[in-house]
């Protein structure tokens, strides 16, 4: 339902006076009688005040506008809430917005909608004028409802499948049912007669059936197609539209010439699909009378032997027979060009420059890049990983992921970027895979990923040992979905139990107690998700090493408002390097200060002087942080046998919070029940307040982690007994020895003079190493 605040058949809703409205160009009953709206309200033109059920409504009544006006429209920028992530407003733009096509103008016009706290979708900003001439096209005719046909016993023999058509088919008669089928469309071509063409507004009963349709229609207009293009939900990964396109689309085939035709369908609420955006257009000559029809055999392949659109990656008909030709590719073809143009620039200025393209049945698909800081970066930084694939959470242009570690100002470093075809488990393979040669085979201990369970087996295959911990968005928006009905009790006995348990059996205990209360034996998404709690609940991470990254918090973009949705193909690697630079920028700040700058001592321990002087600043005030609330703590001895001593650690005044602590006084062993060392490598307060009762005055050494201190990006790693292979080990001393060597050419190739100092200062080197050899 539209609503304006205009009309005069008016409702009373507090100070705003409200009106139904009708889709253009659409009837209504009345009466059981059809009215047709071609006048008054039929004219209905968009105003800031309109009011609409959903953003989809909005944008249809704005496509129905579009075409009596004589423009087409897509959907634009889309703005989410900060609280919770849901979508709050929308913007739906002329097709000729911006300009990453040749046939867009920048266009400025566009309608906003914005949802209400009632659900409701208000129409808030309006630009009305166009940059272009408009292409009046002759008025659509109004589409006659659908009439139920009479009950009839159902017939032993399988339903054909049917497609309905919104708009006039056949020459301007609609058909008795109001629907076409398939075969119908086919002998249609066949005899010569007027063929239903596809249009905005098509409707079908499932995506194969779209495809069979589209695949029809293209054979009568001289051309082939395959499947281009998909779309996912951002709340269950389910797909929510798909791109036919024609089989020149691209060019990643010297057959392809970048042909811009093609459809696309949205699934709606009820199940369906519908055509939403189409372009007729060819940029090459058709083959018409060229192509064999597609046999029913063909048809009964698709459904029986692949199981339909939805189950099968990529297919083509080619002459009337089924071919599969690779999986899907969700970047669009101008990329390549671009990316391998930026790299080739790249690599000729940077020799350590790593870059691969994924090649399927002779297709470019995945790419994966990193440049010789971050290749340096992951030697030093690598141990904990986060994969951040937020492309997934809107409509973003571009499958753009990065592979981002925390360096030793807990800042966040770009280890390694990526644009990812499609969401196969052989593209996640190739993806971690491709990761290993670039970095020298050096794997994380620890990675944040989403869920999906491409991702997470082929983890398990090319990480094996490495703790896969999953994206938090995807567990947020599943609770929202699940948790709807709940009362607001469950929430807090929810959170209880996954955020405050110190033990299995506690978490076990109150995990069982919760599906009890509230009935959900039966809830098939948590008992996934109690399978799988080693992944998401903090009581099972806080053993691994994740660089303290917070384990109920969703991770930030590393570059920001730099990329978004929309940024177009020309602005990409511009704002890419704009976005890194300003990171690097950041982080060569803080190197400054940590090796300039000195924090204030709040105590007199030793300790607290040693870690000042090894610390970065950032690491240092966490630290310091700790030592000052060990102050708070008591700490009793309960066990002692030869060198181990077990304490117990409890905070004054709060008998609840306690911790234990394990010390062997033989080898200055410890460990703590919090286990913070374990998952942010810093000792924690409990730890520390031992120390003090046993005046340990220094930290050993094994407790102040490399990668934490100044010195983290310079020198030889000493962390060599926490367990580095071999293999580590010479790619950590050659991406060391290379960085130190890079900042030393670039330093003495500043000046004659001190090109003469470095080159004597290398050739003595030269000797040395020589004799030592």
């Amino acid at each position: 339902m539209w609503k304006s605040v205009t009309d005069p058949n008016l409702e009373d809703c507090g100070n705003t006076m409200i009106v139904k409205a009708y889709p253009l160009g659409m009837v209504r009953l009345v009466n059981n009688n059809i009215v047709p709206e071609d006048e008054g309200e039929s004219r209905l033109e968009p105003r800031v005040g309109l009011e609409f059920d959903s953003a989809d409504e909005a944008r249809e009544f704005y496509s129905l506008y579009a075409m009596r006006v004589g423009f087409k429209i897509r959907t634009g920028q889309l703005y989410r809430s900060r609280t919770d992530g849901t979508v709050s407003s929308r913007r739906f733009v002329c097709s000729k917005e911006g300009f990453q096509l040749n046939s867009r103008t920048g266009c400025p016009a566009f309608i906003r909608v914005q949802r209400r706290d009632s659900g409701k979708w208000v129409l808030d900003q309006i630009q009305k004028d166009h940059n272009h001439e408009l292409g009046l096209t002759e008025e659509n005719p109004v589409p006659v409802p659908q009439q139920r046909t009479p009950t009839v016993a159902k017939s032993s023999a399988p339903p054909r499948p049917k497609v309905k058509l919104l708009n006039e088919v056949d020459g301007g008669h609609t058909s008795a049912s109001g629907a076409i089928t398939v075969k119908r469309l086919k002998r249609a071509g066949d005899a010569g007669h007027p063929k239903a063409e596809p249009c905005a507004g098509l409707e079908f009963n499932s995506a194969n059936e779209a495809y069979e349709f589209y695949h029809i229609y293209a054979e009568s207009a001289g051309f082939r197609i395959r499947i281009g293009q998909l779309f996912r939900s951002k709340v269950d990964g389910s797909i929510t539209s798909r791109r036919f396109v024609c089989s020149k689309e691209g060019f990643q085939h010297p057959s392809r010439v970048g042909c811009g035709a093609f459809m696309r369908i949205k699934r709606q609420d009820n199940g369906t699909w519908i055509v939403d955006r189409l372009q007729k257009d060819h940029n090459h000559d058709l083959e018409l009378g060229n192509l064999k029809k597609t046999s029913s055999t063909s048809k009964k392949l698709m459904d029986d032997v692949i199981g339909g659109l939805d189950s099968v990656d990529l297919i083509e008909l080619n002459n009337g027979g089924l071919i599969k030709t690779g999986r899907e590719n969700n970047i669009g073809s101008d990329w390549y060009c671009l990316l391998l143009e930026y790299f080739q620039t790249r690599q000729a200025e940077d020799t350590g420059f790593f870059y691969s393209v994924e090649v399927d049945n002779g297709n470019c698909m995945s790419v994966f890049w990193a440049d010789s800081i971050s290749r340096f970066s992951c030697s030093q930084f690598g141990d904990a990983v986060v994969l951040d694939t937020s492309y997934r959470r809107g409509n973003y242009l571009v499958p753009f992921a990065t592979f981002v570690g925390v360096n030793h100002h807990k800042q966040p470093v770009l280890l390694a970027s990526a644009l990812i075809a499609d969401e196969s488990k052989e593209s996640f393979l190739w993806l971690f895979q491709t990761w290993l040669r670039a970095m020298s085979g050096r794997r994380p201990k620890s990675i944040i990923a989403d869920q999906d369970l491409a991702i997470q087996q082929a983890i398990a295959q090319v990480f094996p040992g490495t703790h896969h911990r999953f994206s938090m968005w995807q567990i947020r928006a599943k609770e929202r979905e699940h948790f709807r009905s709940l009362p607001n009790e469950f929430k807090y006995d929810y959170e209880k139990c996954i955020y405050q348990s110190q033990t299995t059996v506690e978490f076990n205990t109150m995990w069982n107690a919760i599906i009890n209360k509230y009935g959900l034996r039966e809830n098939l998404w948590l008992k996934e998700m109690y399978e799988k709690r080693e992944s998401w609940v903090p009581l099972y991470l806080r053993g691994t090493f994740f660089a303290g990254i917070p384990l109920n918090e969703t991770i930030e973009s590393f570059f920001g408002t730099f990329l978004t949705a929309l940024t177009p193909l020309r602005e990409f690697i511009p704002r890419y390097e704009q976005g890194l630079q300003r990171r690097r920028e950041d982080e060569r700040k803080e190197d400054f200060n940590s090796f300039n700058l000195q924090a204030f001592l709040q105590t007199k321990e030793p300790v607290e002087e040693q870690c000042r002087r090894l610390y970065t600043l950032s690491v240092f005030k966490i630290f310091q942080n700790e030592l000052v609330q060990s102050y708070n703590y008591l700490g009793i001895k309960t066990y002692e046998e030869g060198t181990i001593s077990r304490f117990s650690v409890r905070k004054c005044g709060n008998e609840n919070e306690k911790h234990a602590v394990t010390f062997s006084a033989s080898n200055l062993n410890v460990s703590c029940s919090c286990q913070m060392f374990e998952f942010e490598g810093v000792l924690c307060r409990h730890v520390l307040k031992v120390f003090n009762l046993l005046d340990i005055r220094e930290l050993p050494s094994r407790y102040v982690l490399h990668r934490w201190t100044k010195n983290a990006e310079f020198g030889f790693v000493r962390d060599i007994e926490s367990g580095v292979s071999s293999q580590e080990l010479k790619a950590l001393m050659v991406w060391s020895l290379r960085e130190a060597a890079c900042k030393y050419i670039e330093s003495g190739a500043s000046s004659l003079e001190k090109y003469k100092l470095a080159y004597e200062i290398m050739r003595e080197g030269g000797k040395k190493l020589c004799w030592q050899r």
